[in-house]
């Protein structure tokens, strides 16, 4: 019997032990604090839409229609010449196409994949062929890419003054 009692008493301190690791790293993981680069004016994180309900805002909108916005999303590309532009994966197959208030501030060009959140101003409008073949070139297309750019576009845009870029 007394063997049973240390046995269990053994068992038990062990489970107790696995538990407070558990607790432990729980802990440590809410108190893990998000950081940001910053790029154009100061903003704050908060408040910021997600990609999706941006790409619910911008189907309302008709071209020259413009809001003031803060979203958060992921960088599918940048500019490869500057960091000049970036476009934002919207979640629902589209992308925002963000260029800089004043050119003003240049993101980095290796960040596709990251989050962004950015404040500013989201518009829809037409892009002329001669601009698109602009970004084309900018984004590293081929010339034959580029070639097949014949027709303007609707995009979503967005004039950023600030930008927030999630550390890794």
């Amino acid at each position: 019997m007394r063997k049973v009692v240390l046995a269990l008493a053994v068992v038990f301190s062990i489970v107790a032990c696995k538990e407070a690791k558990k607790e432990e790293a729980v802990e440590v993981v809410k108190e893990m604090a998000v950081n940001y680069k910053s790029f154009g004016e100061a903003i704050i994180a908060d408040d910021a839409v997600d990609a999706k309900s941006m790409a619910e805002h911008y189907k309302a909108m008709n071209v020259g229609d413009s809001i003031n916005s803060k979203m958060i999303a992921k960088v599918d590309e940048v500019c490869q010449a500057k960091g000049c532009w970036m476009k934002l994966d919207l979640d629902n197959g589209e992308q925002v196409m963000v260029k800089f208030k004043d050119y003003g501030f240049f993101m980095p060009k290796n960040i596709a994949g990251q989050e962004v959140i950015i404040n500013g101003k989201a518009y829809v409008n037409e892009v002329p062929v001669e601009e698109l073949r602009h970004y084309a070139e900018d984004a590293g297309k081929s010339s034959e890419e580029i070639a097949l750019i014949t027709e303007s576009k609707k995009t979503y845009s967005f004039e950023a003054d600030g930008v927030l870029l999630v550390e890794e």
